[in-house]
């Protein structure tokens, strides 16, 4: 075994090279499941059914599993999933007790929840939201607020709220996810994970959405929350397909400038300029860039991410929080000469991005500029500053990794988004992972 090994793969050594089971190993994952103060990690937990699956495995995959080298990538590994995807027998309820009244079980699963089952994962449950996952902060007004498994005075964030209490709190070795603004980000960061952003390219088209439901089309991605950047690459790999390469030296990486992030934490900062110093040690080379043009970006994304979850949801709008149903209503009264002016600045501002990616290979910013967001107070204007730093890279479809500030010894919450220009999501993880 390594001398220090990441957690996928010391799971995987420990399935390979000992007797330890798929059955002992669920179990030991399922017996943390819920296990925060809010106790809603999960909203559809999967115990009885993850121990079976791992009692299955190796009648499942009776060929390769005596044989650890041939064992599918994720034999043996408790993975949750956002109940925004459909698990066959399970009602998918995008955290809306109206949903969850009116939808029916799901006949099949959905296209991550069969591609993970088809590489040999155990599903330890179905996650808890932000309703619709549409919001930044991991509240529900359905399903209770989503409190950190560490920290119960703490928001998870979101809206993959459960996705990263489940990874925290220990019954999942990885999470999927979504992210449309910030879902992935923000909730990584703030609960100390790594998290994978996936370009739009990689999450676009009917086949990897099917049985999934959508927020936002143009901005909607699949991603994943997990603990080691080390475990970034392989997870990819499995779930997506994403080419495993080798790790891109003498990197040119842009940062935002202090004009952009005035409105951060001290603890952020620190964590930022942390991980500036150690990108610099790797042997990149940074420089500031303007980010006068990304002042537009909360207003183009939150405009036409309000009419398409207004499409989505219609004739609903009564039957959600009252917030969100002010926020559809808004996106539907949109007239198609104003979405067409908001799809036109959005072309606009991709194409300034892609100018930026042709001097750059990466970019960094923090993921958030609050290190916290404290159960039970009023996040209106902490849900507006968020998106200020996590819009800009939604708009142009990029791939994200989230690098947990507390690696480098920051204080807890403060992750920053290392970003890539879109489709180069191979390249961009296998950087983070050896950082």
């Amino acid at each position: 075994m390594p001398a220090n090994p990441s957690p996928l793969q010391s799971l995987r050594l420990e399935l390979a090279s000992s007797p330890t089971s798929p059955s002992e190993v669920a179990f030991r994952f399922a017996s943390n499941a819920n296990s925060n103060a809010s106790r809603n990690t999960y909203l559809t937990p999967y115990s009885t059914e993850s121990l079976r699956r791992a009692e299955q495995l190796p009648q499942l995959f009776p060929q390769l599993s005596p044989d650890p080298k041939n064992r599918p990538a994720l034999y043996g590994v408790p993975i949750s999933i956002k109940d925004c995807f459909d698990v066959a027998g399970s009602i998918t309820t995008c955290a809306s007790r109206f949903y969850a009244q009116h939808n029916p079980p799901a006949q099949k699963n959905s296209w991550v929840a069969q591609r993970l089952l088809d590489q040999g994962a155990i599903l330890t449950g179905k996650t808890h939201l932000h309703q619709l996952a549409y919001g930044i902060t991991g509240e529900n007004a359905d399903y209770g607020d989503c409190l950190q498994p560490r920290d119960s005075t703490l928001l998870t964030g979101g809206s993959s709220s459960g996705a990263a209490a489940s990874v925290q709190e220990g019954s999942a070795l990885a999470a999927i996810g979504t992210d449309t603004g910030g879902s992935v980000r923000v909730p990584s960061a703030l609960c100390g994970l790594a998290g994978y952003r996936s370009s739009v390219g990689v999450s676009r088209g009917e086949t990897r959405w099917a049985g999934g439901y959508h927020l936002a089309p143009t901005f909607d991605t699949l991603g994943v929350l997990f603990r080691d950047l080390r475990d970034g690459p392989p997870l990819a790999n499995a779930i997506f397909d994403t080419a495993l390469v080798a790790p891109p030296t003498a990197m040119q990486i842009g940062f935002a400038d202090d004009d952009f992030v005035h409105d951060s934490e001290p603890e952020v900062l620190a964590a930022y300029n942390a991980w500036k110093q150690h990108l610099a040690a790797h042997g990149a080379t940074l420089s500031s860039f303007d980010t006068a043009f990304w002042s537009d970006s909360a207003e183009i994304y939150s405009s036409i991410q309000a009419s398409e979850a207004a499409v989505i949801h219609r004739g609903y709008f009564q039957h959600f929080e009252p917030v969100i149903s002010q926020r559809l209503a808004w996106g539907a009264a949109f007239t198609p000469a104003q979405l067409d002016a908001f799809r036109q600045r959005l072309a606009g501002f991709c194409s300034q991005m892609s100018t930026l990616f042709e001097r750059f290979d990466l970019l960094i910013v923090p993921s958030t500029p609050l290190s916290k967001l404290y159960a039970g107070h009023d996040h209106t204007e902490s849900r507006k500053a968020i998106l200020r730093y996590t819009t800009p890279a939604s708009l142009a479809g990029l791939p994200a990794v989230t690098l947990p500030g507390e690696h480098l010894g920051a204080p807890p919450g403060t992750g920053v988004q290392l970003l890539a220009a879109p489709m180069q999501d191979a390249n961009l993880l296998a950087f983070a992972s050896k950082l």
